[in-house]
C-alpha cells in the first residue's frame, strides 16, 4: 500500500522509497474517505490511501473544462455500453485479449471514433 502519509525512506544509495504496509483484516476492505484522507483500491486489488486534492482554487483553462467534458461523455458512453449485454460481452472478450478492463476499452473507443481528437 502506498500513501500520500507515508515517511520517504531514505535507502543507501540516497532514493526516496515509499514504505509498504501490510493490512489488518479488519482494515483490507476499507474504503472512501475519513477526514482528508482518501482509501481506493485499484483495479488489481491494491489500497492506496492518499490526501483527498484540494480543488477549490483551481481554474480550468477553456481546453481542460473542454477535455473534462469530453471526458463525462466517454463515461456516459462506457455505463451504456456496459449496460447492453451484446456490447458488453464484445468488450470483455477484447479486454481480455488486450489486458485491460472492458470499461476501460470502452471509453477509449469513445475518444478514438471522435472527429478531430488527437
Amino acid at each position: 500500500m502506498s500513501t500520500g502519509y507515508q515517511k520517504e525512506i531514505n535507502t543507501r544509495k540516497g532514493k526516496n522509497r515509499m514504505a509498504k504496509v501490510k493490512l489488518n483484516p479488519v482494515l483490507e476492505q476499507v474504503r472512501g474517505q475519513l477526514g482528508d484522507a482518501v482509501f481506493r483500491r485499484s483495479h488489481n486489488g491494491e489500497i492506496t490511501l492518499m490526501r483527498k486534492p484540494d480543488m477549490s482554487n483551481v481554474v480550468w483553462s477553456e481546453k481542460q473544462t473542454a477535455h473534462r467534458q469530453r471526458f463525462r461523455q466517454a463515461v456516459a458512453y462506457a455505463k451504456k455500453a456496459m449496460a447492453d449485454p451484446q456490447l458488453s460481452e464484445e468488450y470483455r472478450q477484447a479486454a481480455e485479449q488486450a489486458g485491460k478492463r472492458p470499461f476501460d476499452l470502452a471509453v477509449s473507443d469513445f475518444f478514438k471514433n471522435q472527429p478531430g481528437l488527437k
